[in-house]
């Protein structure tokens, strides 16, 4: 068995302000979503590519954070072997993935999006050198990224994603993701998202089973309804400047998440009770400074806090002063949007 080549890739993680909750068919959204990419939130994975793999597929090991897991290694070879057709690439190779986090993996911060893109990214990368191609195509890592989780989609654009068809976007699907960076706002691209660790425990309740949940939700459709109509309203904002606009979607979908959750059959929380004490004190310092500090949530207890960089060392203070006390361990990722893909 040779080693061949090595490829690796950096994909960031994102954070959802119109959500994705609930799908049908082959990973397909029920609403559009759009997100932020992050900068410092990312998976960084690596593969060692050799020959002497069966001629009708692949083998592989794979590393999380230098130590074999066959859990992680049991999703990839399912994403591969239902998506064949597109990676027959693969026959005949030995493929040894290495790769690891920089923020806490099941906690609600998106880490299948930015590890599901990272390793569609290498894939394609491993297909061009087999070809002897120097790039590969953002549009197909995003198809294929949806297909082993659909959040990864939008990993793999900078500033911002829409992933969902959308009337008033060209070419938007729901098969892919597009970057919006060229429609929006300077103010946006230079927002920070500071990741307050309420808990950075594995979550109770799986992203997947809370999706499959939806299925039969009494309120599923008017949510999705909703969701549709603030990817509108969400995107004449991003072009305006409109942060007021913006600060009312972030917070009333992110509640509206929960409110899925806590509403489904059975119901389920995962937000605990530091999370609420956050909300509390972000809306009662927006409301006595003016500082247009919002919050926002993923599926998980963590509170994503967004703002405006010229905001950055205020807020800071408030954190510090007000918010640690419920941060596990005195925890907090600080992230800014991604501007640029490596």
């Amino acid at each position: 068995m040779n080693e061949l080549f090595y490829v690796s890739a950096v994909s960031p993680s994102n954070i959802a302000i119109v959500k994705y909750w609930g799908k049908h068919g082959n990973q397909l959204p029920c609403n559009p979503s759009v997100s932020f990419t992050l900068s410092r939130c990312r998976t960084e994975t690596g593969i060692h590519v050799f020959d002497g793999g069966a001629a009708d597929g692949c083998k592989i090991r794979f590393f999380f954070e230098g130590r074999e897991s066959e859990k992680f290694l049991g999703k990839i070879e399912r994403f591969i072997e239902k998506n064949k057709d597109y990676f027959g690439f693969l026959n005949g190779l030995v493929l040894d993935i290495e790769s690891s986090n920089t923020f806490p993996h099941s906690s609600g911060i998106a880490s299948s999006a930015s590890s599901m893109s990272a390793l569609v990214l290498c894939l394609l990368k491993i297909e061009a050198k087999l070809k002897g191609e120097e790039r590969i195509d953002l549009g197909k890592a995003s198809f294929l990224s949806r297909l082993a989780s659909g959040s990864a989609s939008r990993s793999v654009f900078p500033v911002m994603a829409l992933w969902g068809a959308t009337p008033s976007v060209a070419s938007s699907s729901d098969e892919y993701a597009l970057p919006l960076d060229d429609i929006v706002a300077p103010v946006f691209k230079s927002y920070h998202d500071t990741i307050l660790i309420v808990s950075n425990k594995e979550k109770k309740v799986s992203s997947s089973v809370g999706h499959s949940l939806m299925n039969g939700h009494p309120l599923a459709e008017k949510r999705y309804a909703t969701a549709r109509k603030n990817t509108e309203r969400l995107i004449k904002a991003l072009k305006d400047s409109d942060i007021d606009t913006f600060i009312e979607i972030a917070e009333s979908e992110a509640l509206q998440l929960h409110d899925m959750m806590a509403t489904s059959t059975p119901p389920y929380r995962l937000m605990e009770d530091g999370t609420e004490k956050i909300i509390g004190s972000v809306r009662s310092f927006r409301k006595k400074t003016g500082i247009p500090l919002c919050f926002t949530l993923d599926a998980g207890p963590n509170v994503h806090l967004l703002y405006p960089d010229e905001f950055s060392s205020h807020i800071h203070d408030f954190i510090n002063d007000e918010l640690l006390q419920y941060c596990h361990e005195n925890m907090y990722i600080d992230d800014v949007v991604l501007n640029t893909i490596e």
